[in-house]
């Protein structure tokens, strides 16, 4: 199916479907906010700070329990980007890659002022969300991609050296999209991706997590998911780095029991491609959501990030209701993210009947205006 194609959904399909979208984002968020108070600690100070195991339920960062990073206010704009797309669709306009671009614009607001203005007509309902204005320790290639209002591209990316996992965190919603053919969520990812990140480690990354999220969204196995990641990124220059910690990552799953040194020693250095091999190793071998999530964070390298990506494929694979409750009850943003995740699976199913022409919806167009 083409990108923007039309699919016509039953009810249990639209119910599965619900739920793996705010499996996604939730699990996304659970993991980043697990991973947030070591994320700057190498794997001796976790275990100094937390005993041999390290992290295994959630712990204060940012002076609360719960609390989410950069990363997660990214990929809530991205959400948000991807449904501004969907319903621009009608107006003969129609540039994805642009309406992320104002959507990560907007992102880039809260991380300069104190909180919502008024004044800005096309900020939509998100942008309006005091909380999303908190300053957590977003990546310099984030602030420096979006500094002002050139937007990066695949012929002149910003940041050509940036190869940190930041853009694969936030590319997670792009698997979402599922009436779309997985090598044009993956185009997509990877233009955007660009837009901050520009060495192909940095982009590839996203393109192919986009794509696994996209297998595990309608319901194939984690390793069919990986393997389709595989041939789509292969023909693209640079790809070398992603290919071979995908292929680690799946080696890895039949070398005995998983562990943190074994988690340790795929992280590498925690380039974008190092958090991708864990993500992909933890959520194979992880017993359950919680085991997989704890595996995801205690190293020493972005255990955000890695703890993010984890926790987006296992939320794709399973669907909210697996998530550990308790960890979700206590999340920062939970009901903002529950209200995104049902209008994204709202724009998915039912989005011709929101914004034709002749059926569209104020409210809608209100929470999600055309610029």
């Amino acid at each position: 199916m083409s990108a923007g194609a039309t699919t016509v959904w039953g009810r249990a399909e639209q119910q599965d479907f619900r739920s793996r979208v705010r499996g996604t984002l939730l699990g996304l968020a659970v993991g980043d906010s697990l991973g947030a108070p070591v994320a700057v600690l190498d794997l001796d100070g976790v275990r100094d700070a937390y005993g041999d195991d390290g992290v295994t339920e959630p712990v204060a960062a940012y002076g609360r329990r719960g609390a989410v990073t950069a990363g997660t206010q990214l990929t809530l704009f991205t959400v948000d980007g991807l449904i501004r797309a969907q319903v621009r669709r009608d107006t003969g306009a129609w540039h994805p890659p642009t309406d992320l671009h104002r959507a990560y614009l907007r992102w880039a607001a809260t991380q300069r002022d104190w909180g919502p203005d008024e004044r800005r007509k096309d900020n939509g309902w998100l942008a309006q969300e005091e909380w999303l204005y908190a300053r957590r320790d977003p990546a310099r290639a984030l602030l420096m991609g979006l500094g002002d209002e050139v937007m990066g591209t695949l012929d002149a990316p910003k940041n050509p050296t940036a190869r940190g996992c930041e853009a694969t965190v936030r590319s997670a919603p792009f698997g979402l999209l599922v009436g779309w053919e997985p090598q044009l969520v993956a185009q997509l990812a990877v233009e955007c991706a660009a837009q901050t990140h520009g060495h192909p480690s940095g982009y590839l990354t996203a393109g192919a997590y986009a794509v696994i999220v996209h297998g595990l969204a309608r319901g194939e196995s984690l390793d069919t998911a990986v393997r389709r990641a595989l041939s789509l990124i292969e023909s693209r220059p640079g790809h070398e780095p992603v290919g071979e910690g995908l292929q680690r990552a799946l080696a890895a799953v039949r070398q005995g029991l998983p562990s943190a040194d074994r988690v340790e020693d795929l992280v590498g250095d925690g380039d974008a491609v190092g958090a991708l091999t864990v993500a992909v190793y933890c959520a194979s071998v992880g017993e359950d959501i919680r085991h997989g999530l704890r595996l995801a964070v205690n190293h020493g390298a972005d255990s955000a990030g890695t703890g993010a990506m984890t926790g987006g494929l296992l939320g794709a694979l399973h669907g909210e209701t697996a998530l550990p409750p308790a960890w979700v009850a206590e999340l920062e943003g939970r009901p903002t993210i529950l209200a995104l995740a049902d209008d994204f699976a709202m724009e998915m199913t039912q989005g011709p009947a929101l914004h034709t022409p002749t059926t569209s919806s104020p409210a809608w167009l209100t929470r999600y205006p055309r610029p």
